[in-house]
């Protein structure tokens, strides 16, 4: 799928997009993480590598350690976001609601927590 978006040219213009609209990388591979807890993420960070070229971005650039984070951690923002959330939903019976009642909240204050002390990371060059 990400190969037909790529070549009609839509991740490059969603990347054109995102860049004009949202100030920062941070902010960029938020919103990926946040699309990650509903689309399957694996897709969706293969999309993402078709949006941006090695030339603008190169491989070890903040962006792609950002998107790897918020795109793996994204997924389990809902039950639903991973593989492994649909399994467990399977296999131990877990409602999609009580997931967000008990956990949805919980995982979402750690994730943005250790999202902070990733971003200062490469702010302050650490």
């Amino acid at each position: 799928m990400e190969d037909s978006l790529q070549s009609a040219g839509i991740l490059t213009d969603l990347a054109t997009y995102l860049n004009s609209h949202i100030p920062s990388v941070e902010l960029i591979a938020t919103a990926i993480g946040l699309a990650s807890a509903v689309i399957d993420n694996v897709p969706l960070v293969a999309a993402t590598m078709g949006m941006y070229s090695i030339s603008s971005f190169p491989m070890d650039a903040e962006i792609w350690q950002l998107i790897a984070y918020c795109a793996g951690t994204g997924g389990s923002i809902l039950i639903i976001g991973s593989a492994a959330g649909v399994a467990y939903m399977g296999m131990e019976k877990a409602d999609f609601f009580w997931y967000l009642r008990k956990v949805c909240t919980v995982f979402v204050v750690h994730s943005v927590w250790n999202f902070t002390k990733i971003a200062a990371q490469f702010t302050l060059a650490l």
